[in-house]
């Protein structure tokens, strides 16, 4: 089993910035992918950004993300990060940290609310 904590959401002016952190334990896979989804109120749950253990890094395909969210992960830590810029109103949602591993098996934190206030 593996568990993610997640952990650096709160709430913001618009045009702030957070960091996200997300610490897995337990018995992972250190090839496994880490990753952060958001959920925002009354919509599905989508893709942030993904990176791999060896650094490879996948963005959701909005252009707002990519220009703005920045991921990034600390193997030894087994911790995977995400710095979010210029955030807006519409940024607002659940942000969830989750870990595919090599095998197949998926597992997800608990969430973080991060709210941008106008």
């Amino acid at each position: 089993q593996v568990q993610l904590v997640e952990s650096g959401g709160g709430v913001v002016q618009a045009g702030g910035s957070l960091r996200l952190s997300c610490t897995a334990s337990g018995n992972m896979n250190r090839l496994s992918v880490m990753g952060w989804y958001r959920q925002a109120p009354g919509k599905q749950r989508e893709l942030v950004a993904v990176i791999t253990s060896g650094g490879s890094t996948n963005y959701a395909n909005l252009d707002s993300v990519k220009a703005r969210f920045t991921i990034t992960r600390d193997n030894a830590k087994n911790t995977v990060y995400l710095q979010m810029n210029s955030l807006t109103p519409e940024d607002t949602a659940v942000y969830y940290c989750h870990l595919l591993e090599v095998a197949g098996a998926r597992y997800w934190g608990q969430g973080t609310q991060v709210t941008v206030s106008s």
